[in-house]
């Protein structure tokens, strides 16, 4: 189950995203229309064509990477930290990924 939540901001954009952190029930359950529905169109092709290759026993393994990589995605695409519903630090620290913040609207919430 995700155990956190990031609140994301484009500063470009100004588009706001918010991406769960942890085990992702959703992938498990509903395979790659969850990267779908985000919008992340190059996750969502890669769970289908590994999922129909491996006949679904991937929504295993992406149950598990998937929010990881939804967040991965969204670094990539310029959205920067506005907040988070746990320490920004320790999340970063378990995902293993620099969490830029937006000087703007950082704010971190501990849990």
């Amino acid at each position: 189950m995700a155990y956190a939540t990031i609140d994301f901001h484009n500063p470009r954009t100004g588009a706001l995203k918010q991406a769960p952190v942890g085990f992702s029930w959703t992938t498990l359950f509903f395979g790659f229309f969850p990267a779908l529905f985000r919008g992340h169109w190059t996750g969502a092709l890669i769970i289908f064509l590994i999922g129909w290759l491996t006949l679904g026993l991937a929504q295993l393994v992406f149950a598990f990477i998937y929010n990881r990589m939804y967040v991965k995605h969204l670094l990539g695409e310029g959205f920067k930290l506005s907040s988070s519903s746990s320490d920004t630090a320790d999340l970063s620290r378990r995902l293993r990924i620099e969490l830029p913040l937006d000087p703007s609207r950082a704010q971190s919430v501990p849990a």
